[in-house]
């Protein structure tokens, strides 16, 4: 195959030289078929990805998306701040893991709130019997969705990312993680460095 000794940027410039061609013949159903849709959504979320605006977390924890503040509760604002403080992601089910952490964070940004409260929801939050941490995530989504198309929001979102795992020769599993793929360098936290966001 004479492609085998073209360089990735070679490669590139012949198969947009040959895209362009099926295009102008009409034949955009055979590219679709070339590429396969999950190879189209990948693009389509890699061309979003140059259009990312900063995440701002301003001192008193208050969220921006460029100018746009992000409408979160206190309590979103922490399980927020959990996943963006763990870019390799975290299973939902090892939650009690993080609950210390998670305290922390709902302690920061719920500052009138009583502890008590405080420590009830976040005993909610890491119950693997309970939904309370599907429901927040699920708000999360909705107030990054209320200000961006989803392609944009799906890199702020806690989002699924499942990893194989194998064990010696024989064992397998998947590890169900949760995930923020926003680029940490668009991470602007501002004020208290002890959060480690960015890091």
């Amino acid at each position: 195959m004479p492609y085998l000794n073209l360089s990735h940027e070679e490669m590139a410039s012949e198969l947009g030289v040959l895209a362009r061609q099926l295009q102008a013949a009409g034949r955009t159903d055979l590219l679709l078929q070339a590429l396969g849709v999950p190879m189209i959504e990948t693009l389509r979320l890699e061309a979003v990805k140059g259009r990312l605006q900063p995440l701002r977390i301003t001192a008193d924890y208050r969220f921006f998306v460029g100018k746009q503040e992000v409408d979160l509760q206190p309590v979103l604002k922490a399980v927020y701040l959990l996943f963006l403080a763990h870019p390799e992601g975290i299973e939902f089910k090892r939650l009690a893991d993080y609950r210390d952490e998670l305290t922390r964070y709902y302690l920061k940004t719920a500052r009138l709130m009583d502890k008590e409260k405080i420590l009830e929801g976040v005993a909610h939050l890491v119950n693997p019997l309970d939904n309370a941490i599907n429901e927040k995530c699920s708000r999360i989504k909705s107030a990054f969705l209320a200000l961006m198309d989803e392609y944009s929001a799906s890199y702020y979102i806690i989002s699924s990312h499942v990893q194989r795992r194998i064990a010696g020769s024989t064992r397998i599993w998947y590890e169900r993680l949760k995930v923020i793929t926003l680029p940490r360098h668009l991470v602007e936290m501002e004020g208290d460095d002890s959060l480690n966001i960015t890091k």
